[in-house]
């Protein structure tokens, strides 16, 4: 792989992402109250208004991935050449899924069925059976197949012109290739790529707001510190230095490598859990939930709640699908990097298989595990979340493991590196789109790489500055942005079969 310092900086690019930054956290710090509110507004009215663009937006893609998979183009390689795949299926697995989910799956997998079991979608009696199924389900459905489509469309929609057309950009509006043609600096192809640099903001600057205090808090669990900003702070520095450094290395010395020890890790917690935990109960509930699940899923992808208005789909599933189609682009960019020599089939069945079985072995153990405690009365887990917070309930249900202090440490250290990982790929992503040529075997320069890994950090800081409600102000954005991307997602799924109808037949 060649490392050139000869690269052009895509100045405009690199300019508009730096004021993007500023203009997201400066008002944050100055006026959070005005802003948090202007932001909470707009987040109603699209999440009610629009609630049916976004579920329409979720089966429309995978229609179209599993039409493209299991048709004539499901062969067409994502190569110029006949050279093998770049990595193995293990290292592209462990990359796609550390970059796609990051933290923000141990932030949720342990106690988001406590959001589900008393306030249960359709009309389930709260703290009932039926709720229990639901919550054990939902989680499941809302890291599952449609959120892992939302990212494989980019990706496949990319690849295509980045390796067979050889178009030498790696950015969104390559996704657009077909109706832009050679005119890769329009206004339009701009803007594309403006509004994935403010999602990927937005979504990062979440995923780690949503990590960083949990991880405090199994640090302050082991050692006996205070779980304050400080220890926050901390752990951001921690986590910013093992970014830069993995991402100075590269991206098969060190993305890669990250990656693959994060995978082993997480199985062996994960294994761990299964053995020690209440295994029989684990089996049934998981195999329950996966075929309530398989049941059920054109009705989940497609229940607007039209009837009950219990917002139900508006303060969930509307804000997953919102979360996934922000960060969508940039799983799709850094999967695309990775994907060379692969064929469309390979790829799609890859990420939503891949990634559908990553996310639910975490919610089939991790979060029954938590639902277990609370159905024995063993620990009140959705008390203890209303009362103080997630990271004290997730550090409540880990503390029943044996070796509890063990657990719960290399709980934070997977933590810590799916952080990492994350930011890794979005840095090295950032860099590839600030970059005005970068070829198929290029990386763009490491100075470039590693600002962008410092320079993520100033929002994820903000946002623990500011505490929760900052947090909310960056999902509501996260939301706001995703709008138009939905209609940037037609136009790349327009371009990508066109493309593949003129050069394929």
């Amino acid at each position: 792989m060649k490392h050139t310092a000869t690269h052009t900086v895509d100045w405009p690019s690199f300019i508009a992402s730096v004021v993007i930054i500023l203009l997201v956290s400066t008002p944050l710090v100055l006026f959070p109250e005005v802003g948090g509110k202007l932001l909470a507004d707009m987040y109603s009215v699209i999440s009610h208004q629009f609630s049916f663009l976004y579920l329409t937006a979720g089966m429309a893609v995978i229609t179209l991935l599993l039409w493209l998979a299991m048709g004539r183009y499901g062969k067409v390689r994502l190569s110029a050449t006949e050279d093998p795949p770049e990595f193995s299926n293990f290292s592209w697995a462990a990359m796609l899924f550390c970059a796609g989910i990051g933290a923000g799956l141990l932030a949720w997998a342990p106690i988001e069925w406590a959001y589900y079991i008393d306030a249960p979608p359709f009309g389930a009696e709260p703290g009932s059976a039926t709720a229990a199924e639901w919550a054990s389900t939902y989680g499941m459905f809302h890291w599952g197949p449609t959120a892992w489509a939302f990212y494989c469309l980019p990706t496949v929609a990319i690849a295509y012109p980045y390796y067979v057309k050889k178009i030498p950009f790696l950015r969104l509006s390559t996704s657009c290739h077909y109706f832009f043609g050679d005119n890769k600096e329009s206004r339009s192809a701009r803007l594309i790529d403006w509004l994935f640099m403010i999602g990927l903001l937005g979504g990062a600057g979440t995923s780690l707001g949503f990590s960083t205090p949990m991880i405090a808090a199994c640090i302050a669990r082991v050692t006996g510190l205070e779980a304050d900003f400080g220890l926050e702070l901390w752990v951001v520095v921690v986590s910013v230095a093992m970014f830069a450094t993995s991402v100075w290395m590269g991206l098969k010395k060190g993305i890669k490598r990250l990656s693959d020890i994060n995978m082993l890790l997480a199985f062996i917690l994960l294994g761990f859990i299964l053995l020690v935990g209440p295994t029989i109960f684990l089996f049934k509930a998981s195999v329950n939930s996966v075929g309530l699940m398989a049941q059920n899923f054109i009705r989940m992808n497609a229940w607007t709640d039209a009837f009950t208005d219990s917002s139900f789909v508006e303060n969930w599933t509307i804000f997953y699908w919102a979360w996934w189609i922000a960060y969508g682009p940039f799983v799709g960019m850094f999967v695309t990097r990775i994907s060379r020599g692969r064929s469309i089939r390979q790829v799609i069945f890859g990420m939503l298989g891949y990634g559908t079985l990553g996310t639910g072995l975490f919610y089939m153990i991790m979060g029954n595990y938590g639902l277990h405690l609370e159905l024995t009365g063993v620990v009140e887990v959705s008390t203890l979340l209303a009362s103080e917070g997630a990271p004290t309930a997730i550090v409540a249900i880990l503390d029943q493991l044996p070796f509890a202090a063990i657990g719960i440490a290399i709980f934070a250290i997977i933590a810590l590196i799916f952080s990492a990982t994350t930011y890794d790929s979005a840095s090295y992503i950032l860099a590839s789109c600030a970059t005005r040529r970068l070829e198929a075997d290029e990386d763009p320069d490491r100075w470039h790489r590693v600002f962008w890994a410092l320079a993520l950090a100033v929002l994820p800081l903000t946002l623990m500055f500011l505490g929760g409600d900052g947090l909310k102000t960056v999902q509501s954005a996260t939301l706001i942005v995703s709008l138009p991307l939905i209609f940037v997602a037609a136009l790349m799924s327009v371009s990508l079969v066109k493309q593949l109808r003129e050069d394929h037949g």
